[in-house]
């Protein structure tokens, strides 16, 4: 179902500020449709899997490792590393490259930044197509982090809650917060494996152990648990609701929407509340699915809607 596996035609580091390099890279047809593929987390690093959403013979593929994360340097890294600082890394691959607007792509947190980019630079966005949507309000942090999908997956959540005292669990947000940045090697290693267990044990609609593994790999638990919960204790340090405070700002951009509708970790209303916000946009929900891209049937809309993009601006 996915386009075949490619590797880069050009990538490398780009120096964003002092402390940080972020990594980039492009794939495909450098001629073609420019699409900017914009990860999750925050701190889930890009995949090469990633690029096999699109025909490399008419995407312009370019992709990046948000500060901190995967091949960005320096690693798990938290100063300077805010949704502001983001953005303005959008930009400065996007003028590296000398694009002048592109497509938009991103999934769970990164469709939650893809929405906050198009918000503040709506010139420079063509189309968003969006999947597993989180508009990081309260009480979606409270339902996945807290109380809620708990419920559902009771025996992940015990192994979640369990390496915080019992006196702390009142806000685990907070007490995962001070022992992923602690510096007690230890007690922050054991933290960061369970709150990356706790997301990759529920991201399928049936659990895969490929995916709940991840958890056990340092170098990428650390990073993702650490920033996620630096971004989520900080409320991703923009005002409550944001996005859709500023939503008819999205009124002429093309906007598809897809969703698994059992997604546990980040569910259904919130990708309901967007498209109600925004009549124009598109939404399919694909009832047979978790939140993970990889499930089947979000797999195969992603790639029929890339198609469609593909063919509707080849015919312009």
């Amino acid at each position: 179902m996915l386009f075949p596996e490619i590797e880069p035609n050009e990538k490398g580091m780009l120096n964003v500020s002092p402390l940080h390099s972020i990594y980039w890279e492009r794939s495909g047809n450098p001629n073609g449709l420019s699409v900017l593929i914009i990860h999750g987390g925050p701190g889930g690093g890009s995949s090469p899997s990633y690029r096999r959403y699109f025909d490399p013979k008419k995407f312009n593929i370019v992709q990046f490792d948000q500060r901190g994360c995967g091949r960005s340097t320096p690693h798990s890294e938290l100063e300077e590393n805010t949704t502001h600082h983001l953005i303005e890394d959008i930009e400065k691959i996007r003028q590296l490259l000398k694009i002048e607007s592109w497509h938009v792509f991103g999934g769970s947190w990164g469709s939650t930044l893809s929405l906050i980019y198009a918000i503040q630079h709506t010139e420079k966005v063509l189309s968003l197509t969006l999947r597993g949507i989180f508009l990081c309000r309260q009480h979606e942090l409270t339902w996945f982090y807290q109380k809620g999908a708990s419920e559902i997956f009771p025996e992940e959540f015990d192994l979640y809650q369990s390496v915080i005292p019992l006196n702390e669990r009142g806000n685990l947000i907070n007490a995962f917060h001070k022992r992923l940045t602690s510096q007690d090697r230890s007690e922050r290693t054991q933290a960061a494996h369970a709150w990356t267990r706790w997301e990759m044990s529920t991201s399928y609609l049936k659990p895969k152990e490929l995916s709940i593994n991840k958890a056990t790999n340092d170098n990428f638990s650390d990073s993702f648990a650490r920033i996620e919960c630096h971004y989520f204790i900080n409320n991703i340090f923009l005002e409550e609701n944001y996005i859709l405070k500023n939503i008819n700002k999205l009124k002429g951009i093309p906007v598809s929407i897809v969703q698994g509708r059992y997604d546990v970790v980040c569910p259904m209303r919130s990708a309901w509340d967007l498209n109600k916000a925004l009549p124009t946009s598109k939404l399919y929900v694909i009832d047979n699915a978790g939140h993970s891209m990889k499930e089947i049937g979000i797999s195969k809309r992603l790639i029929e809607l890339t198609n469609e993009l593909a063919n509707s601006f080849s015919n312009l």
